[in-house]
């Protein structure tokens, strides 16, 4: 998209409450219904992202299912150059866990309206799209970038869904070596913690000096894991012994009331020889 002409301090912007700019647009210039989009700086103090600067981060809301990155960052670009483009199904941080995976892999994203972290250049180019007008709408699709819809879309899709044999195969074995390479790289970091520490079997654990530069570590990630699975070892032997114990103690009280049974039950037939006085003692 070609880079507008007009002068966007001129214009008068519309700010809502929330600090939140309405930036209007349009699917084409023949259409006449509009679609409305919020931007606000991207400030947040908790996250601490080299991806979304604080200077440079423009935050959208609304942004509808036709529109995919491509699209917004032609429609942005006008502003300023762009630099990436990330659209989410809700806000959240940008730290991913785990390996960055491929998009075979990925679940179906959901179609629907969207939020969006565009990252500018310059910090020129968040100011410029906070001061446009919402009475000039962006247009989305052009003759120069026309974008589909309908039919056409869902046969783009279609098609785009379809994976060639051969191209997961080659993401499936750049996946695996990475995997791989990680497997190797946390065993070798475990042995090499082990090395640095090694604990004798009453729990003391042994001081190594480091690399010049570094602090000692009296405790690792694997004595931590010794030491908690002795202790575990050493809780269940005890209650082990503690249910030993209180069986032990269940049999001598029930041993008691037996003989304490057969005491009363040998005096009732003492009783009763001697009422009969067959009793002879001698």
């Amino acid at each position: 998209m070609a880079p507008s002409t007009k002068k966007h301090a001129s214009v008068q912007p519309c700010i809502i409450p929330g600090g939140f700019t309405v930036l209007s647009i349009q699917f084409d210039s023949d259409s006449s219904a509009q679609h409305k989009l919020y931007i606000k700086e991207h400030k947040v103090r908790a996250e601490k992202s080299s991806h979304r600067p604080l200077d440079r981060t423009l935050f959208v809301l609304n942004i509808p299912p036709y529109c995919s990155e491509a699209v917004i960052t032609e429609l942005f670009s006008q502003f300023g150059s762009v630099e990436s483009v990330e659209l989410r199904d809700q806000p959240g941080s940008s730290h991913e866990s785990g390996p960055k995976l491929s998009k075979f892999f990925r679940p179906a994203s959901k179609q629907g309206f969207k939020v969006g972290y565009i990252v500018f250049s310059q910090t020129s180019g968040v100011t410029a799209a906070k001061k446009h007008s919402h009475d000039v709408p962006l247009v989305v699709s052009t003759e120069q970038r026309p974008v589909m819809t309908g039919v056409q879309k869902w046969i783009q899709t279609y098609r785009e869904s379809l994976i060639h044999p051969d191209k997961l195969q080659q993401k499936v074995d750049s996946f695996m070596e990475g995997h791989d390479k990680r497997k190797e790289e946390e065993a070798q970091r475990q042995k090499k913690e082990a090395e640095q520490q090694q604990e004798d079997e009453e729990g003391w654990v042994k001081v190594t000096r480091g690399q010049k530069g570094t602090k000692a570590r009296p405790h690792s990630e694997a004595a931590n894991k010794r030491t908690l699975q002795k202790e575990t070892n050493k809780k269940k032997r005890k209650e082990l012994m503690n249910f030993y114990t209180w069986q032990h103690r269940n049999t001598q009280k029930e041993h008691i009331a037996e003989l304490r049974k057969k005491f009363e039950e040998d005096k009732q037939r003492i009783a009763l020889l001697r009422a009969q006085r067959k009793f002879r003692p001698y």
